[in-house]
């Protein structure tokens, strides 16, 4: 999973559309993989930074929870029904969304497509 997460820049900083889209973010987001958390830290839609925890009192302003096996079968190339989707991992308990949630929501479409990023890639 590791490796995934330290790809995550250039996948997303190397698409000019979802960079686009993404041009009003700037916020840093916590993605829980197990017992793993990696700070994203995103500026105008680019990402800056993916970094791996511990973190000892780090701001973040929402996070995305799911044991690794969830992630995995949601980054997998064609997921199951209810890993196909963040909110559909949330509505079948495989993962949990918290924090600011008027930040995700206001850049909903970037957010899933920046996690859905990896689907295929591992």
């Amino acid at each position: 999973m590791a490796a995934v997460l330290t790809r995550l820049a250039d996948w997303i900083n190397a698409d000019a559309a979802l960079v686009r889209r993404g041009r009003f973010l700037s916020t840093t987001f916590l993605v829980e993989v197990g017992d793993a958390g990696w700070l994203i830290t995103v500026h105008d839609g680019r990402i800056e930074r993916v970094e791996r925890g511990p973190f000892l009192m780090r701001a973040w302003s929402f996070a995305v929870r799911a044991p690794a096996d969830a992630w995995r079968r949601f980054w997998a190339p064609v997921p199951a029904a209810g890993f196909h989707d963040l909110f559909a991992m949330t509505k079948f308990g495989h993962a949990t969304v918290e924090g600011d949630l008027r930040t995700l929501m206001a850049h909903l479409r970037y957010v899933k497509d920046v996690l859905a990023a990896p689907r295929g890639r591992i």
